[in-house]
């Protein structure tokens, strides 16, 4: 039951993000004058649809997208002086062209968005992804600022009795021939809080564990909190070989798959975690922190696609950095939501930020600078300002608007791509999905 809500969760909020998307580009292209004829969610079907104003609004049976129809997107043959077309692709530019002069109505070409000027059109191009971005900061905000994350605090939760190679299994337990771990023989105890080490204030787990494995040899004096009362005790950490560990948590290997150890101060001690409300700023942060992790995945998406076909082919398991499409983040929100061993509030921000997550990678997305993504306008737009600010400067005529119709093969192949894309993805989140639990 907590998996199906989750599920459900997330195709409400992917609906409201792409309805939203929508409206960051429909308020400012009426806000400019230009007539939108429809605001439409999803594609196929029409399930329902009424008309206010000069607008007809919409819901589609596949909710994978949307559109707003804005007239005059392309600009008519007179305006660009396009030729009679003798190939293929100038004869689906002109139908592009002559299709989008017929939503023009007679004394309306001043409202036809191919009349906007170069700032103009950005704005309304840009207002979807924007608003994409707006999504996922006040999902994250929600989250981390309103509810809190788990976070590791320096709250013993657990005190080792032995000191244990590092090579040994993860399962084992002390011999006879381990020695006594610091900690323990100091009288550290589970359930104290460390307040400060070696004169030091401790404000967290972090900050303490870079002070431990500093420290490895050197007797320290370390004050806790035990039942409401200051307790002094001295510790002298050991020095032991340790896993080196990558930013992501992961364990570092060598080239033969060897686990990478170094000398470091070693306690033997664990933390608590304990829900924690962040601030603003750093929910701002950690937003901007996974944009261009989003911008990183987006540059490598080729390899990645490649990636994915020999792992389906092939039938070999997709590991963690696997791309994954709509049908992937709904399994995620599902087991995310159905996480036992959280409290409800943990998984309500762990959901939350998995839907911050993808309102980021539609907003980069997106930006790709091809048509029909809105960054293939936005291209277009700056293409045709920049030639009329050379013209400006050079003193010439002002050019004519730039001929978009004559992407339209090229927006045609992309969607066929992004389309194969998209049912691989799907095929493989179904057949070898990826599980983040």
């Amino acid at each position: 039951m907590e998996a199906l809500v989750g599920v459900l969760v997330f195709v409400v909020v992917l609906l409201a993000s792409i309805a939203l998307h929508e409206v960051g580009h429909m308020v400012p292209a009426k806000r400019f004058g230009v007539r939108v004829s429809q605001y439409m969610v999803g594609f196929g079907p029409t399930l329902w649809s009424r008309t206010r104003g000069e607008t007809e609004y919409g819901l589609k049976a596949i909710p994978l997208g949307g559109y707003v129809r804005l007239i005059g997107m392309y600009p008519p043959d007179e305006a660009v002086g396009a030729r009679a077309p003798r190939t293929w692709a100038q004869r689906l530019a002109a139908d592009a062209r002559a299709a989008s002069a017929e939503e023009i109505r007679p004394g309306e070409d001043h409202r036809a968005f191919y009349r906007l000027s170069t700032p103009k059109k950005l704005v309304v191009m840009l207002g979807g992804p924007v608003m994409n971005l707006f999504i996922a900061a006040v999902l994250v905000v929600v989250a981390y600022v309103g509810i809190g994350v788990p976070t590791l605090v320096p709250t013993l939760s657990s005190v080792s009795e032995c000191v244990v190679p590092a090579d040994a299994p993860a399962d084992r337990g002390c011999t006879a021939d381990d020695p006594q771990a610091p900690g323990a023989a100091a009288g550290l105890r589970p359930g104290d809080t460390v307040v400060s080490y070696d004169g030091r204030p401790v404000e967290s787990w972090e900050q303490l564990t870079g002070l431990i494995r500093g420290s490895g040899g050197e007797a320290v004096p370390v004050v806790v909190e035990r039942d409401g009362d200051r307790v002094e005790l001295s510790v002298t950490p050991v020095v032991a070989e340790r896993p080196v560990t990558a930013d992501d948590g992961s364990v570092v290997t060598d080239d033969d798959g060897a686990v990478v150890t170094r000398p470091v101060g070693f306690l033997g001690v664990t933390p608590s975690e304990e829900v924690q409300r962040q601030s603003v700023g750093s929910a701002l942060a950690f937003t901007a922190a996974r944009t261009w992790d989003t911008v990183s995945v987006v540059g490598t998406l080729p390899g990645r696609v490649v990636d994915l076909v020999r792992t389906t082919v092939t039938g070999g398991e997709r590991d963690d950095t696997s791309i994954v499409g709509i049908v992937g983040v709904g399994r995620f929100a599902g087991e995310i939501a159905s996480l036992e061993t959280q409290t409800l509030a943990v998984r309500a921000a762990g959901l939350l930020s998995t839907l911050a997550m993808l309102n980021l990678a539609l907003f980069v997305f997106n930006l790709i600078p091809l048509p029909p993504l809105d960054g293939g306008h936005v291209a277009a737009a700056l293409w045709e300002g920049a030639r009329r600010q050379v013209a400006r400067v050079r003193g010439g005529e002002r050019p004519r608007p730039f001929d978009t119709a004559r992407l339209v093969p090229l927006a045609y192949s992309v969607f066929v791509v992004l389309g194969a894309v998209g049912l691989l993805l799907v095929y493989a989140d179904i057949v070898n999905p990826v599980t983040i639990l």
